[in-house]
């Protein structure tokens, strides 16, 4: 079912041209297994996040030519006038399987598998690994940075750091990695997130004095709100914040500190409020916070942190890096075969895979187990004697998308499916440094029978 705008043309050009190809070399029927995968973990991280998939899905549905799409790609020449009518009917008739969002992965883990004939899988190459690269760089960066915060809530800021749009997803990926809320309004309309904020130093600036910005500011919004005291002073800013509350009638909510040494600042603005009899006002900081100086600040009495930066561009890795290649492919008889790119430093594995993660005695992940199998059936029947959890749903069944992974109440679940698929995680897991993967990958060949 189609539901908005078509995503038919946020693709690469040689998507078109292998398409027009392969119908004329009469190969473009074949049925053909994509897989959508990392062939490692950016920054030597230790596990990935999935994130992306609600999204793509909906992408999957709008994938359409309609007559202004036709139009454009007969103008430029692209394709040929045959390709033009096969285009003019296309939707995606084939399946999706993939793992759930919210859950983590590691090198070669199948993301994302497409099957159908060539014509229809190989179109969604781009709209995939764009949707899919972002938001899992976003969500994972995101997941490391809650990791580091603990029980602190942590507030996505970072809209006015990234293209309009991508700061609308990116706040949906942080919130499935354990972020709060954002700042930014349409990522609250249109996903049902928590939005936040308040003002900033233009408020401050904007008034004769910090105490008539603050009296303003509490006029407004109330004594719980929080002020920004970092303008000008820092502790005659807090005094004064203090101050305009009290005067309202209330206990002032929570002060933001933007500058300066943030750990330093949050002991001194803790013991300041407690000498001012404010025991209850919270301390929250922002000024590009990452994971590192998240963890750095554990020890400071901070109750949350703003993050924008860091966050919205992967904390340094943008990209996810992943990518969609053949794995599997039907000869003329209707045959599968295994098929795979030999190149030295970007070889992939061929094979439908079915994956896995076994578990320990104590309930941690202790593998990543990837079977390569002729069909869902037999890969699924080896990770069932393997004692293995299963990873990857159904999302696509002949065209028509699962729901159940779409829309808002999606958002909430794959928050949770993350908590669970973190907290399952080896030590060495929840480690910031740059290392091994967490979970080792064993890769099993079953395509042609088990020996």
């Amino acid at each position: 079912m189609t539901t908005g705008a078509s995503t038919a043309l946020l693709t690469d050009m040689y998507e078109l041209t292998m398409l027009d190809a392969a119908l004329k070399s009469g190969r473009a029927e074949r049925t053909s297994v994509f897989e959508a995968f990392a062939r490692r973990l950016p920054g030597s991280r230790r596990y990935g996040v999935v994130a992306g998939t609600g999204r793509l899905l909906e992408a999957i549905e709008n994938f359409h030519f309609g007559a202004e799409e036709i139009d454009y790609l007969a103008d430029t020449g692209i394709v040929s006038d045959g390709t033009l009518q096969w285009l003019a009917d296309y939707h995606f008739t084939g399946d999706v399987y993939g793992y759930a969002e919210g859950e983590c992965y590691f090198p070669h883990s199948p993301i994302l598998t497409v099957t159908g004939t060539f014509a229809e899988t190989c179109m969604l190459e781009t709209v995939i690994l764009s949707i899919l690269n972002h938001d899992s760089a976003v969500a994972t960066a995101a997941s490391r940075m809650t990791a580091a915060a603990r029980e602190r809530p942590c507030l996505e800021f970072g809209a006015r750091r990234t293209h309009e749009m991508a700061a609308v997803h990116a706040a949906r990926a942080a919130v499935i990695s354990g972020f709060v809320g954002t700042s930014d309004v349409e990522a609250g309309r249109r996903y049902g997130l928590s939005i936040a904020g308040t003002s900033a130093h233009s408020f401050t600036l904007l008034h004769d004095s910090e105490e008539e910005a603050f009296s303003a500011q509490i006029a407004s919004m109330g004594a719980g709100t929080t002020l920004l005291v970092d303008t000008y002073d820092i502790p005659t800013g807090v005094e004064r914040a203090v101050a305009a509350a009290r005067a309202a009638g209330g206990e002032l909510g929570t002060v933001r500190i933007d500058s300066g040494d943030l750990i330093a600042q949050a002991f001194t603005v803790r013991q300041q409020l407690d000498d001012l009899g404010a025991t209850t006002t919270k301390i929250t900081v922002t000024s590009d916070l990452d994971e590192f100086s998240i963890a750095a600040l554990g020890a400071a009495p901070v109750d949350s942190y703003g993050v924008g930066t860091k966050l919205v561009t992967g904390s340094g890795q943008p990209t996810a890096e992943l990518v969609y290649k053949l794995v599997a492919r039907a000869d003329d008889e209707g045959q599968m075969h295994e098929v795979a790119k030999a190149s030295s430093n970007k070889k992939s594995v061929g094979g439908l895979k079915v994956a896995g993660r076994v578990r320990d005695q104590r309930g941690h992940s202790a593998q990543e187990l990837i079977v390569s199998a002729k069909n869902w059936e037999d890969g699924l029947a080896y990770l069932e004697r393997s004692g293995a959890r299963p990873l990857q749903r159904k999302l696509v069944s002949g065209g028509q998308v699962n729901r159940e992974f779409v829309g808002k109440e999606a958002i909430g679940a794959a928050s949770k499916r993350h908590d669970a698929s973190r907290a399952e995680l080896p030590y060495d897991g929840w480690r910031l440094s740059a290392g091994e993967p967490a979970v080792p990958t064993k890769m099993v060949d079953i395509f042609g029978g088990e020996n």
